[in-house]
């Protein structure tokens, strides 16, 4: 009955020394952990991505701002130039193949004179929260040029976008029931002298 002890010992000798389920079990645990790092990179790549197309196209509706009239800006209801800036900024993010949450669609809210403020606010689309587009026309800073100090009138446009975070879906496989928040909004803006 002796014989047959060498040959045992001898296999479980082999069975331990076999690494081959300790690596898949390795690959295993860290295959989430990995997933989750290539989502958020990616994900915070997106959001970096969109700010800087919201940053281009604020930038753009300033500058086409500027060139336009304000004698209209006295008028009842929306004035076309201020119209004019919304199509601008529509234009740009359905270019930039981003969601204009139906901004086309949307009647401006003026702020009551003297202020020269128009506020869009789109949520349509299947947009996760309103975008909103800021138009203030009356926008001025001061400036000095010697000795004398000037007041520039401007057109400020804001930009608020809401963003949805795609790393809400994969958080749940590092931590079950963790909640991350899924839209945030991306704001920007830019202001430009008005050329009259």
């Amino acid at each position: 009955m002796r014989a047959p002890e060498p040959q045992f010992r001898r296999w479980k000798v082999l069975l331990l020394a076999d690494a081959s389920g300790s690596q898949l079990l390795e690959f295993a645990v860290a295959l989430p952990l990995l997933v989750v790092f290539v989502v958020g990179i990616f994900d915070f790549g997106e959001a970096f991505n969109v700010k800087q197309k919201l940053n281009n196209t604020a930038r753009e509706a300033a500058r086409f701002a500027a060139t336009l009239p304000t004698n209209d800006l006295d008028a009842i209801g929306t004035p076309a130039s201020v119209t004019a800036i919304r199509d601008l900024v529509e234009t740009h993010l359905q270019s930039g193949r981003m969601n204009d949450c139906g901004l086309a669609g949307q009647v401006a809210v003026n702020t009551p004179p003297p202020a020269q403020i128009w506020t869009y606010t789109a949520a349509g689309g299947g947009c996760p929260a309103p975008l909103v587009l800021t138009i203030d026309r009356g926008y001025s800073f001061q400036t000095v040029l010697g000795p004398n100090t000037f007041d520039v009138m401007s057109t400020h446009v804001t930009l608020q976008y809401p963003y949805r975070w795609q790393f809400n879906r994969v958080i749940g496989l590092m931590a079950p029931g963790a909640i991350y928040p899924g839209v945030s909004l991306i704001t920007t803006d830019a202001i430009m002298p008005n050329m009259e």
